[in-house]
């Protein structure tokens, strides 16, 4: 170690006087000399020994927020113990060193009590008031929303067709492929499951009225919601909040363009008009697999299907799944346009939104279509 380093590496003089111990300190107490300061912290509280420590800071030549944290730490450790630890000689800059360091307040919060119990009360209140909050914002995003959409329907020519005409080409008919296998295998496996149960009873033919009254009513709105939310929801969430990211949306304002105008509303009317047609097409490529499933299980004709369909099934049966599609499509385009304005400067603020952005919506579809089910069984629609 060169020669003016040894100078002013930090060093201790220990001295008893009577009932107290002086510790003067000498050198730079800075980051350079960190295993030598604790070192050095840790022979002096082992000779304070029961005894009043002093800490003289007059020969210190250099003192930074490591040494200073060092010094308050050894101070505060002797006095959860009993023991007295004072600084004396201590300079301007040295004392304000010393205060923004003080662990005392930290000390006292890490030692206090919990209780398991308690400690799951307050996450259950968190969560039903994080939940209050987002319901609000909701609630409030809509309104805007509702504004928005009024200014445009008066002046039309703030609306962007173009916009809205791209969107509805990324979330419906490129939607197209996945929403139709998907439904037509879920139809195949109803009408399979469903034929197997009925066979025990000699009531084969009714997996007719089983999968069109479900499919339908159910199950075609809401693996389309559900595939729309994960699909489309994600993306917009992620577009908004990459454009948050970049400023893009700040920079939209300063050009004197509202997002809800440019980035909102074409995406959620694109929802609101792709959903309804997603569902559609869903609710016949279901149809379909239980059809050709019930030919091959159950040696149920396609003419027989088709006949016992129109006769399970009447036009309420198929406008109960239609007419959930446009609000739960509305859903799905509040919450994720939420989720992406929300994003923050980060990757991981866009992650942590994008898997927000699809659990909330998958979850409020779901909740939704809960409730459509107990208001038409209420008015036995």
């Amino acid at each position: 170690m060169p020669q003016d380093t040894l100078a002013h590496e930090p060093q201790a003089r220990i001295e008893r006087i009577g009932d107290e111990v002086r510790a003067t300190l000498f050198g730079r107490w800075t980051a350079q000399y960190s295993a030598t300061i604790e070192d050095l912290a840790a022979e002096i509280v082992g000779a304070a020994d029961g005894h009043r420590l002093i800490l003289d800071l007059r020969q210190i030549e250099r003192l930074d927020t490591l040494g200073a944290l060092v010094l308050d730490r050894t101070r505060h450790d002797l006095g959860l113990n009993g023991r007295s630890a004072d600084f004396a000689n201590v300079s301007h800059d040295q004392q304000v060193l010393l205060n923004e360091v003080a662990l005392h307040d930290v000390e006292a919060r890490s030692v206090r009590p919990s209780s398991r119990f308690v400690d799951f009360l307050v996450d259950v209140g968190k969560t039903i008031a994080d939940a209050g909050r987002d319901l609000v914002g909701w609630i409030a995003f809509l309104g805007e929303f509702v504004a928005a959409l009024l200014r445009v329907v008066t002046h039309l020519k703030r609306f962007r067709g173009t916009a809205l005409v791209n969107q509805l080409e990324q979330v419906a008919y490129r939607g197209v492929p996945i929403i139709v296998l998907i439904s037509f295998l879920v139809g195949c496996i109803i009408a399979q499951q469903g034929i197997f149960q009925l066979q025990r009873f000699g009531a084969t033919p009714f997996v007719v009225d089983l999968t069109g009254i479900l499919i339908l009513r159910e199950l075609a709105v809401l693996l389309t919601s559900i595939m729309v939310a994960g699909r489309s929801g994600s993306a917009f969430t992620a577009e908004i909040g990459s454009m948050k990211m970049r400023e893009e949306i700040d920079a939209l304002r300063v050009m004197g363009l509202d997002p809800m105008e440019v980035l909102i509303i074409p995406r959620i009317l694109a929802l609101v008009i792709g959903l309804p047609l997603l569902t559609f097409l869903s609710s016949i490529a279901a149809l379909t697999g239980g059809a050709i499933t019930a030919w091959i299980y159950g040696d149920v004709s396609i003419d027989v299907f088709l006949s016992r369909l129109r006769g399970a099934i009447a036009l309420n049966t198929f406008f109960v799944g239609m007419i959930k599609a446009p609000f739960m499509a509305l859903v799905i385009g509040v919450i994720a346009s939420i989720e992406g304005l929300a994003v923050q400067g980060s990757a991981e603020s866009l992650g942590r939104h994008v898997t927000s952005s699809v659990v909330k919506a998958i979850f409020m579809v779901i909740v939704l279509d809960g409730l459509f089910a107990m208001f038409f069984a209420a008015i036995r629609y």
